[in-house]
């Protein structure tokens, strides 16, 4: 099927229209029409090669709501007209211990990632949402909970997911002190989900014009980070830190702010690596948490988790021909707190 989209030809050129196929809905397929696809920072960092490894022409985007068009024979888990979602990855071996526990996010063989990666047949790329359809199998095709708005949804399946899962493996509940490191658009979803949960919300920030936004989303305490000591009056003070930060920065001042078996999460993933004492660690008996969106189980949890809460994204709507600049901004941070582009402009 002939799909329309935007796609980056090289890491020095601008995202442009490109056409390109889209394979036939096979048994067990999909076909969604795409309304809406968040901008995260990580296609940023894909479309421009700033992690390596970039497959060309790349047509990013993998936070993605649209209806449902048709589904295959043998696909009995949506009907025609349905809202559904789509996140990271659309394949995974679906037999390895990581993807019959549900964390196909892990599988040992390789993720299939929503763009980048190569189909099954080790030829085919994948090309994302920053288009107007896509076909994706129904074991990674999630429903969205009615009442929560299509386009605000969008940013759930990879923002949401990101946070909501370690902030649920941190074991993080009413009571726990939480701060966030970074308000974007990770950051202002961890804030949100922590507060959910009851927990006591800090935001550490470079930036005094987010104060007010940071006590809107749900924090009791925003903290300018990079003031002198500003850190050493946290020590031994929270349960978890959720680290958004997608640059290189210094990790040794927040693990003090641990208590005794604090978790630091890691979900900005920075190119460049993160230098960490080991007196931090050893002193605290802290742990240092990596996490990787989360599977599809935990995934459709979020979302329905996200529908019973009212939770969504804050957004900004862009039409395809401002891409290029939705991107600029977000390297800046000029953005309240996730673009989302407007897909049925395609």
């Amino acid at each position: 099927m002939r799909a329309r989209g935007y796609a980056a030809r090289s890491a020095q050129t601008p995202l442009a229209p490109f056409q390109f196929e889209r394979r036939t809905p096979g048994a067990r397929d999909v076909h969604i029409r795409i309304d809406f696809c968040g901008i995260c920072h990580s296609d940023i960092h894909a479309a421009r090669n700033e992690w390596g490894g970039t497959l060309y022409p790349c047509v990013p985007g993998h936070e993605i709501i649209g209806r449902v068009v048709e589904t295959g024979k043998d696909a009995r888990r949506f009907k025609e007209g349905q809202r559904v979602g789509v996140g990271c990855f659309v394949d995974s071996c679906r037999v390895c211990s990581h993807c019959t526990a549900g964390h196909e996010n892990y599988c040992e063989k390789g993720v299939t990632t929503t763009y980048g990666s190569l189909e099954a047949d080790g030829k085919t790329p994948t090309f994302g949402g920053y288009s107007n359809l896509i076909v994706v199998d129904e074991h990674f095709v999630l429903s969205l909970p009615d009442g929560l708005d299509a386009a605000a949804s969008a940013p759930l399946l990879c923002a949401g997911i990101t946070t909501y899962a370690p902030l649920r493996e941190a074991g993080v509940t009413r009571g726990s002190r939480v701060a966030v490191m970074g308000l974007g658009g990770l950051g202002h979803m961890a804030v949100k989900l922590a507060a959910s949960f009851g927990a006591e919300v800090t935001v550490l920030s470079h930036s005094p014009r987010k104060a007010e936004d940071a006590r809107r989303l749900g924090a009791r305490e925003f903290v300018l980070a990079d003031r002198p000591r500003a850190l050493a009056g946290l020590a031994g003070r929270y349960d978890a830190i959720v680290d958004t930060i997608s640059a290189r920065h210094d990790i040794s001042g927040p693990l003090n702010c641990l208590r005794r078996e604090g978790t630091l999460i890691l979900v900005g993933a920075s190119p460049e690596p993160l230098a960490v004492s080991p007196f931090s660690l050893i002193a605290g008996h802290r742990t240092i948490l990596g996490s990787l969106v989360g599977g599809m189980p935990q995934t459709q949890e979020m979302l329905d988790y996200c529908g019973s809460q009212g939770i969504t994204s804050d957004i900004e709507m862009t039409p395809p021909d401002r891409i290029n600049e939705a991107y600029d901004r977000a390297c800046s941070g000029d953005v309240k707190y996730r673009f989302v582009i407007d897909c049925a402009q395609f």
